[in-house]
């Protein structure tokens, strides 16, 4: 397992300190470097890598924007690279696998690393099929939910919450990873926090203030992030 690397941070020192710290593992690749938020943006499109070390704080286009520009074209391995704690909720909501704290020892970092490449080969393209059906587990209780009857996903702190009509059902899954298991043919981001079943819309209706809403077969009504509106109308053929 070859893995390709991406380094965004800001501060070339930074970013010197982590390439040199994943070359020392035989399962690296490759490792690129970007000094922006937009930077990285293009190269993720570009040459899609494997796995992302993520500033936060960044002039211009910070760690969140990168995340929220990408949309559905983003890598399923994201880790938060930071000297600021307070975002790490918010980093998980967006579907971080870590959250690396500057300044960390290498044995931080291993184990972050490995974390990595445990998630990234289970999630191989080769072997994935989407799930057509997912576990929630509660006290006393195992429930299995087919994913064609679920309306709509939202991160829930360090949960994930399932809509299904007027039940809502929570997942100790991180959204990035329901996005892939539940297949992005099925499902489509809406929101940096929000997945949507596309056989689950009734339409879209233009608002007042010129925004959209995503209104849903059950009645439920969500909205839609302006930067998720020309992607999802491209992919319901508006």
């Amino acid at each position: 397992m070859q893995l390709r690397v991406l380094v965004v941070d800001d501060e070339p020192l930074a970013r010197r300190n982590l390439t040199a710290l994943l070359r020392h593992d035989p399962d690296i690749g490759s490792v690129n470097e970007s000094g922006s938020g937009l930077d990285a943006i293009a190269i993720i499109r570009k040459s899609p890598p494997d796995l992302v070390f993520l500033d936060v704080q960044m002039p211009e286009c910070d760690g969140f924007d990168v995340l929220e520009q990408l949309g559905s074209e983003l890598p399923s391995t994201i880790i938060f690279v930071t000297a600021h704690n307070e975002y790490a909720l918010r980093a998980f909501e967006a579907g971080a696998l870590d959250y690396l704290l500057k300044p960390f020892d290498d044995a931080r970092f291993q184990r972050a690393l490995a974390r990595a490449k445990e998630k990234i080969a289970h999630y191989s393209p080769t072997r994935h099929q989407p799930m057509e059906r997912l576990v929630v587990k509660s006290p006393g209780r195992v429930l299995f939910l087919s994913v064609a009857e679920i309306d709509w996903i939202d991160a829930a702190d360090y949960y994930a919450c399932l809509h299904v009509g007027e039940a809502m059902h929570l997942i100790r899954r991180t959204l990035a990873e329901l996005e892939h298991d539940v297949g992005r043919d099925k499902f489509f981001r809406t929101h940096r926090s929000v997945i949507v079943n596309l056989d689950r819309i009734r339409g879209l209706e233009l608002q007042s203030d010129g925004e959209y809403e995503i209104v849903l077969k059950s009645g439920a009504r969500l909205r839609l992030s302006r930067r998720y509106r020309k992607a999802l109308q491209d992919r319901l053929g508006i």
